[in-house]
C-alpha cells in the first residue's frame, strides 16, 4: 500500500524532494497555474503558510498546464510569478500533469483517496488536498474554495 511519505517530486530548481521530510506535518497539496483566474489564491496560500508553518503546516505547489494552458511558462517564469507577484515562500515543484496517463503518481494517489464530487479527476487549477500529520488524506477542496475558507480545517488538522 502506498503512503504519502513514499512519494517524491522535483523542485522548481530541479532537486529531487523526498516526501519523507514532511513526516509529522500537515500538508496542503495544490495544483497551481500562473495565468488562471484563481492565481491570486497564491497570496492566501502564502498567508496560511506564514501563519501556520511553525505549527507544522507545509504547502506544496504543483504547477500544471493541463487546463486551458494557463501555466505556459518555464521554471523561471513560474518562479517570477510565485515569488515576485505573490511572495511565495512555500515549496513549488516542476510543472506536472495531474490527470491522464502522465499524471504525477502523487495526484493519482490523492484522487483515488479523495475523489471529487464529480469524479476522480482534478477539474481545474487550485484544487487542494489536505493531508494529516500521519500521511492520511483528509479532505479535498474545490478550486473556488479560497485558502481563507480552509483555515479552520488546517487548524483542526494541526490540532489547534
Amino acid at each position: 500500500m502506498t503512503e504519502f511519505y513514499e512519494f517524491h517530486a522535483r523542485s522548481l530548481g530541479g532537486e529531487d524532494i523526498s516526501f519523507q521530510q514532511f513526516t509529522g506535518k500537515v500538508v496542503l497539496v495544490v495544483n497551481t497555474a500562473s495565468k488562471c483566474g484563481f492565481t491570486p489564491q497564491y497570496k492566501g496560500l502564502e498567508t496560511l503558510y506564514h501563519k501556520y508553518s511553525e505549527s507544522g503546516l507545509v504547502i506544496l505547489g504543483f504547477p500544471c498546464n493541463q487546463f486551458l494552458h494557463q501555466e505556459p511558462g518555464d521554471e523561471s517564469a513560474i518562479r517570477a510569478v510565485c515569488q515576485i507577484n505573490y511572495g511565495v515562500t512555500f515549496p513549488i515543484f516542476e510543472k506536472i500533469d495531474v490527470n491522464g496517463v502522465n499524471a504525477h503518481p502523487l495526484f493519482v494517489w490523492l484522487k483515488t483517496k479523495l475523489p471529487g464530487a464529480f469524479g476522480k479527476d482534478v477539474k481545474w487549477n487550485f484544487t487542494k488536498f489536505l493531508v494529516g500529520r500521519d500521511g492520511t488524506p483528509l479532505q479535498r477542496f474545490a478550486p473556488i474554495t479560497s485558502p481563507a475558507k480552509i483555515e479552520s480545517h488546517i487548524r483542526q488538522a494541526l490540532k489547534m
